[in-house]
């Protein structure tokens, strides 16, 4: 999703969606990688596993976060008609969120690199 995000971005055009009080769920790459190779490395875990970051966050803190780590402005918020216009069936994943934490694979022992926002993108978008 950040790549479809980062052109309207770079351009000074960014914005949360629709109102911004829903949450994303994020994870930087590496932590992703590491997380199932964790995972593949335990013979003694069974079920399902959430792989986010353990600091959900609202669209609208994600966009702020990211038009700072751009140097850019955060100016235009795209309504969510206008989203549910271009996108489809597609815009009900990016409006609803979910506030989803990675507690069992925490109380596994498992670390994240990037457990924020800002230092995940400042690697992926500066490095």
């Amino acid at each position: 999703m950040l790549n479809r995000l980062l052109p309207a971005f770079k351009m000074g055009l960014g914005g949360r969606l629709g109102s911004g009080k829903h949450y994303m769920p994020w994870i930087h790459r590496d932590d992703l990688i590491t997380a199932i190779l964790f995972l593949i490395s335990r013979d003694d875990l069974e079920g399902a596993f959430n792989g986010s970051a353990p600091t959900p966050v609202r669209n609208e803190t994600f966009s702020r976060i990211l038009a700072k780590v751009l140097k850019r402005p955060l100016l235009l918020p795209v309504p969510a008609c206008v989203l549910k216009i271009i996108l489809g069936e597609l815009s009900e994943m990016l409006l609803s969120g979910a506030k989803v934490v990675p507690y069992r694979l925490q109380e596994e022992g498992f670390e994240f690199q990037y457990p924020t926002l800002k230092p995940a993108l400042e690697d992926i978008l500066i490095r």
